[in-house]
């Protein structure tokens, strides 16, 4: 089982991880930071709160019961990824595109997920 720390460390170990962040989106504060994307990564990890809220509302309102693995946002040359770790937070990662396999970074942040120690509701 791995920590906080330890987990955004192995994240920024994924092909083309240049940033990475847990967040509570319940209270859209920064449990965690890594890396150096090149923009304030604590106040794009909080502005995703309103991307997972958002997502999770309309899944909600269609009566889904699915429960949202992850949200992927594409940019010209970067790709940001939201984790669902239990149902209060999420890892978010940026990617740079040329330098990276999504498939494969998501694969790895679900195996990083699933050994976060983190009580998780």
């Amino acid at each position: 089982m791995a920590n906080i720390t330890t987990s955004l460390d192995e994240i920024l170990d994924i092909d083309g991880a240049v940033g990475a962040a847990l967040v509570d989106f319940e209270s859209g504060m920064c449990l965690g930071t890594a890396g150096t994307p090149g923009f304030d990564l604590e106040l794009a990890a909080a502005g995703n709160t309103e991307v997972v809220r958002a997502k999770k509302n309309i899944r909600d309102q269609l009566g889904l019961s699915d429960r949202i693995e992850d949200i992927l946002i594409t940019l010209d040359s970067q790709y940001h990824l939201i984790r669902m770790v239990g149902t209060t937070m999420f890892f978010y990662l940026v990617l740079q595109r040329d330098k990276s396999n999504l498939a494969l970074a998501r694969k790895q942040l679900s195996t990083i997920e699933k050994a976060l120690e983190i009580e998780r509701s």
